[in-house]
């Protein structure tokens, strides 16, 4: 095994050392993925690899061992490199086999020169992601985070590479900072591409600007280096994710952790720019379709850097309070699920109260919100997603602040969260819906380009009179689409593709929602407060940060429970359901079951129960009953319906 090589700050060491024992036998990659997978097991590892989320980018060492949580915002065409390649001494002739992986630029010593027809090399395929911060990731958990991380880096503007290479000068002074703009004189080479790695000829002094430009966090902001964010506002560095092994596990809006080797070589951009600069006596048109998609796919380093990834994990959830997995099996024997469930019931009635305050006493709409928050889609039967439970909080004051400062309290709670303002003119202009690109060949992403359990909060009490354009029309279907069936139908242009999706949303509106919902209940307040701003500090400031660690861990956990209804249950079930039809044939129809059935369902597992009672089974007729009755008053008072 490689030695004397740190692990976090030389990794292309240690795959180096591997490679040296093996050379071309495959082996040795499989015995590097190992080696970190091992590294990463040991006491706390994981929290001592510096994280893109929270280190700025001019802190990281290039090639160190870096990780990145991210989602994956488009897939790119898999792309060929050299997997091993020989160079010679142009002096002694004598030859040297290199390994291409985990690397943008082919590896030089001094006077040695690329043997592009060597019959020792090898060509290879990878998979490049683009992936950007989960959007709408909450404050607390980015500061979770950012607590837990270990990692011992130092702000620093130079570095000398640890090998020899033709496409650097070792006094090459680099400023990565992403906000601030500078021009540097960099040592840069000639250079080609070969199947995916750059290589070096001879020296040639040359000025390459080495910064971004502001980062944009516009939405759809189509300027040069447009970061592709889904959600407007959104900080941190988007990324071009190099994958070896298994990328096929891998889809769209799929939430990962990566753990791999920063590239952010300077040269990249000068080739780069190099390259868009040469086409003159290609077509006009393909020339400036080449260059728009030259410009997305190979944007600088410093704006958008390279992960060469050495291992990759989908992520069920991005809770910094839970372990990373929550399967079913590893729930069972895990010390920390177990001793939560067994405190549940407290946790429970807390958060009810917290609730209801928040709701300015309402407690039947404080029940109905923690069913919401809890629910997720759990299977699908042919088009219908079950475990869907869409809440439509009906009653909200208009031109008020409550509906703005309810999403605050529910952004405290929730990992990812986003508040829709449904105005006229941003259901106009604001694009919902990726479509694809195909000059930049790329997916241009839009607002409901969301990874699996983020919370929606749509409000509509902002809602004015006005026309819905085309544009708008469509947002609306796409909403409306969103929440019936739980998925997303992104524009190809010639035709559309549907990516499903386990979204929760919460539509506040003054009466009954423009939107469809599984679930309408009608807001009484029981209190007025006159300032609603100092109440909702004032109830967040109260709670104890310990408490609301257990309601996040609470709402969280909650979605991972295995549920069932026993064969005597399910009959009970059906006997009742017969009762309530001969007692009410008019009103009671299929769909009153299954929304019984659902509202049972996130009831029992709000109790920590993952089979249902006779006694859960009751009350959730019981708040049904509450609900629909509370609606009905609605109904009589005004005269329309609600």
């Amino acid at each position: 095994m490689p030695c004397g090589e740190d692990w976090l700050s030389h990794p292309l060491g240690i795959v180096q050392g591997f490679f040296a024992q093996n050379g071309v036998n495959p082996d040795w990659e499989k015995k590097v993925i190992d080696y970190f997978k091992e590294k990463l097991k040991e006491n706390n590892a994981p929290k001592w690899v510096p994280s893109l989320n929270e280190v700025p980018l001019h802190y990281l060492k290039p090639n160190s061992f870096v990780k990145f949580r991210c989602m994956i915002q488009d897939m790119f065409d898999p792309e060929f490199y050299m997997g091993v390649y020989e160079t010679v001494n142009q002096n002694t002739k004598a030859r040297v086999l290199h390994f291409g992986k985990y690397r943008d630029i082919a590896e030089c010593g001094p006077q040695q020169e690329l043997d592009l027809n060597s019959p020792r090399s090898t060509t290879l395929e990878r998979q490049t992601f683009y992936c950007v911060p989960v959007p709408g990731e909450s404050t607390w958990v980015k500061e979770a985070y950012v607590n837990a991380n270990q990692a011992r880096v130092s702000p620093s503007t130079s570095y000398t590479p640890s090998r020899h290479k033709r496409s650097y000068e070792d006094d090459e002074d680099m400023d990565l900072q992403p906000h601030k703009q500078k021009d540097q004189h960099t040592g840069a080479r000639q250079a080609g591409s070969v199947s995916g790695l750059q290589w070096c000829g001879e020296p040639k002094r040359l000025e390459t600007e080495a910064s971004t430009g502001q980062q944009l966090n516009s939405l759809n902001l189509s300027s040069p280096f447009d970061l592709n964010f889904p959600l407007p506002g959104e900080k941190g560095p988007a990324c071009l994710v190099k994958v070896y092994e298994d990328w096929d596990c891998f889809k769209v809006n799929d939430v990962l952790e990566l753990y791999g080797i920063l590239s952010v070589d300077p040269v990249l951009s000068t080739l780069n720019n190099e390259e868009r600069d040469t086409p003159a006596l290609l077509d006009p048109m393909e020339c400036a379709d080449s260059a728009e998609e030259q410009r997305v796919h190979s944007p600088p380093a410093s704006l958008v850097p390279r992960i060469h990834v050495v291992l990759a994990q989908k992520l069920q959830h991005i809770n910094p309070l839970l372990p990373a997995c929550l399967n079913k099996e590893e729930s069972r024997t895990c010390k920390f699920v177990s001793s939560f469930m067994s405190e549940l019931s407290p946790v429970r009635a807390e958060l009810l109260g917290f609730l209801t305050h928040a709701l300015l006493g309402d407690s039947l709409a404080a029940e109905y919100l923690i069913l919401h928050l809890i629910s997720t889609v759990y299977t699908r039967r042919d088009v219908l997603p079950l475990g869907k439970f869409t809440m439509n909080l009906s009653g909200c004051p208009r031109n008020s602040t409550f509906t703005e400062h309810l999403y605050r309290i529910i952004q405290h709670l929730v990992p990812a969260s986003f508040r829709l303002q449904m105005t006229i003119e941003n259901m106009n202009h604001l694009k919902f819906i990726p479509h694809k690109d195909y000059t930049a060949n790329r997916l241009v992403s839009g607002l409901l380009q969301l990874p699996n359990n983020t919370s929606l909060v749509i409000d509509e009490t902002l809602l004015e009179q006005g026309q819905l354009d085309s544009p708008g029309v469509h947002n609306v279907t796409a909403l409306s689409n969103l929440i019936t069936w739980q998925k997303v139908d992104y524009d190809f242009s010639y035709h559309q593709m549907e990516f499903p999706c386990s979204i929760n949303v919460l539509i506040t509106s003054e009466g009954r929602s423009l939107l469809p919902a599984d679930c309408q209940i009608h807001l009484q307040p029981q209190l007025i407060p006159p300032n609603m701003e100092e109440y909702m500090n004032s109830l967040l400031s109260t709670v104890l940060p310990s408490v609301l660690n257990k309601f996040r861990i609470y709402l969280t956990l909650l979605r991972f429970l295995d549920y069932s209804i026993s064969d005597e249950i399910t009959k009970a079930v059906e006997d009742d359901f017969v009762e309530m039809r001969k007692n009410d044939p008019q009103s009671i129809t299929a769909d009153d079951l299954h929304q019984l059935l659902v509202v049972a369902r996130f009831l029992s597992l709000s109790a920590g129960q993952t089979t249902l009672s006779r006694e859960r089974w009751l009350r959730a007729k019981q708040l049904e009953s509450l609900r629909r009755n509370r609606l009905q008053q609605q109904k009589c008072v005004n005269g329309n319906e609600l």
